[in-house]
């Protein structure tokens, strides 16, 4: 999470061919699970005509994918991550502003979810037994111009992916991503908030810092594509 998943989400949720943009809190462990996830988003969406693809990330340990186990389905797997720094600090920064104190607003509670987050990742990739496609987060912001171009490539879209989004029903809304007020521009926004108000103990950052290179190590050594910076 705090990875640019929403905007991500967005990004691709607007294109024609994809429905979906938000976390839909499912685990994928049988053909099942893509029934509920296609009834879940229809409570609350409608399939845009001749579609492709229906969206969902998976931002936390608690939520797996076996994609061994989804039968024929035609599956497109991406796979992003952000450096430890800057994510941690924006996951203590968020939770620090709900009304109720919360584990993760604590520095060291939040970059031990990091370190396990990164950790699974790199588990799934080294056994994944279909091929996915890695790309660095930050490139969503700083670099879209490098980045989407490959993403649309990679989802074999009719057209190509665009800077510009659509905002949805579920834009915003607690549970379904970034819930500030970013994610309403419509547009990428390029301004960099780096949160370096927030301390990250020594000890919980270089940690963090490790789990993120030698994982991103071997999952672009792994990746069919893999857009880095």
């Amino acid at each position: 999470m705090r990875a640019f998943t929403s905007l991500a989400g967005h990004i691709l949720g607007s294109h024609p061919q994809i429905n979906g943009y938000y976390e839909m809190h499912i685990s994928y462990e049988d053909a099942a699970a893509l029934g509920r996830q296609l009834e879940g988003f229809r409570q609350g969406d409608v399939l845009k005509p001749n579609s492709r693809y229906l969206f969902d990330k998976l931002l936390h340990n608690d939520y797996v994918l076996k994609p061994e186990r989804l039968g024929s389905a035609e599956l497109k797997i991406l796979v992003a991550l952000a450096e430890p720094a800057r994510t941690i600090r924006s996951i203590v920064h968020l939770f620090r502003q709900k009304p109720d104190p919360d584990l993760y607003a604590s520095p060291v509670a939040a970059a031990h979810y990091y370190v396990e987050r990164v950790k699974a990742l790199a588990d799934f990739c080294r056994t994944a037994e279909r091929g996915y496609c890695y790309f660095d987060a930050e490139l969503l912001q700083t670099a879209p111009e490098r980045l989407l171009p490959r993403l649309s490539d990679w989802l074999a879209l009719d057209s190509p992916l665009s800077e510009r989004y659509q905002t949805f029903s579920q834009t915003g809304k607690a549970g379904r991503g970034d819930s500030s007020a970013r994610i309403h521009g419509g547009r990428i926004d390029r301004t960099r908030v780096d949160y370096s108000h927030i301390v990250i103990p020594e000890e919980a950052l270089s940690a963090a810092q490790a789990a993120y290179r030698e994982s991103r190590e071997l999952i672009v050594s792994g990746a069919m594509d893999a857009i880095t910076l």
